[in-house]
């Protein structure tokens, strides 16, 4: 197993207080669930210290970064779900991850998709859910996240899922597609 070291470095020296704090509430909650739910704490804490360690980037910067990078253009101007992609590129190249369970854990924090492993439904809901996360719904996310691992991840996209409808925005394809897997895996 990767020492956290390097990333740990790494995020502090790039990332904002607040994005920092945010990234250790994702860590913690994230060894939590996976010890509550059999998965691997090293792995469920590598993955989180991973999942934002590119969310420094912005505009012209990220824009540039997902051309070079070669990711879909719906990407173009779209922080909120680049950084996930570029993060998932950039640690096998800057931190010689090679885990694919880790980087598909940081590739759909933000998102989802179908058949999530254990990995990417804990890191997923970490980001969630972590201590400092506050907005309609997420005592009761967290509540449940205690209890039914599937159940809270499907709670939170369609939470999402509200949220982003209501904005007039559109749903990414791949939290759409986990959303109806786990509906029928109920």
């Amino acid at each position: 197993m990767k020492s956290t070291e390097s990333i740990d470095n790494f995020i502090k020296a790039n990332l904002k207080e607040s994005r920092l704090i945010h990234t250790y509430g994702v860590r913690d909650t994230a060894v939590h669930l996976a010890k509550l739910y059999g998965a691997d704490p090293e792995k469920a804490e590598l993955a989180a210290l991973y999942h934002d360690s590119y969310r420094w980037l912005k505009g012209d910067e990220m824009n540039a970064c997902i051309k070079k990078l070669g990711l879909p253009m719906r990407y173009i101007d779209n922080p909120s779900l680049a950084h996930s992609k570029i993060a998932a590129i950039m640690i096998q190249r800057d931190f010689g991850e090679t885990d694919p369970d880790i980087i598909n854990a940081v590739c759909f924090h933000t998102t989802g998709r179908e058949n999530m492993s254990l990995l990417e439904k804990i890191v997923y809901l970490a980001d969630a859910i972590e201590p400092n996360r506050d907005y309609p719904a997420v005592e009761e996310i967290r509540s449940l996240a205690e209890k039914d691992l599937d159940a809270a991840c499907l709670m939170s996209m369609k939470n999402t899922e509200n949220y982003v409808l209501s904005t007039g925005a559109e749903m990414d394809s791949d939290t759409t597609a986990a959303i109806k897997y786990l509906e029928t895996e109920r």
